[in-house]
């Protein structure tokens, strides 16, 4: 059965997406930890981030590098923290946050953010990726 980032990354459920390729996608969290809140997301269904073929994990991660660089010049954090957990869904993800401090990554700090706040942070993104 396809998991829910299937579904988003086949566009079958929405998703405020920032960036897709053949290997990957990328789209603001439902409920993010701060605005800007990204998932990097390989299309191949993987549930641990260590199974990953080294291939797919270098394109996530340079995929992920890129778009870090994008959030901290969109949103001008102290840093763009970078997480893998993967509990919440077994699709392996990175999580970019633009952070002012290690509590930013804490997941009791997310919360449910409208389709209008999401399409204005996406589309805020978007720009800065031209």
């Amino acid at each position: 059965m396809a998991t829910l980032f299937t579904k988003i990354l086949e566009h079958q459920l929405p998703g405020h997406f920032v960036y897709e390729d053949d290997k990957c996608g990328a789209f603001l969290s439902i409920a993010p930890l701060r605005p800007g809140h990204l998932l990097v997301v390989p299309r191949r269904e993987v549930d641990h981030w260590l199974d990953l073929e080294a291939e797919e994990a270098a394109h996530l991660f340079a995929v992920a590098q890129r778009l870090g660089r994008v959030l901290q010049e969109t949103f001008q954090p102290r840093k763009v923290g970078l997480m893998i957990a993967g509990l919440e869904i077994p699709h392996a993800h990175l999580h970019l946050v633009p952070i002012e401090s290690e509590a930013d990554l804490d997941f009791a700090n997310a919360r449910p953010a409208s389709a209008e706040e999401l399409a204005q942070v996406a589309a805020r993104i978007r720009e800065h990726l031209k």
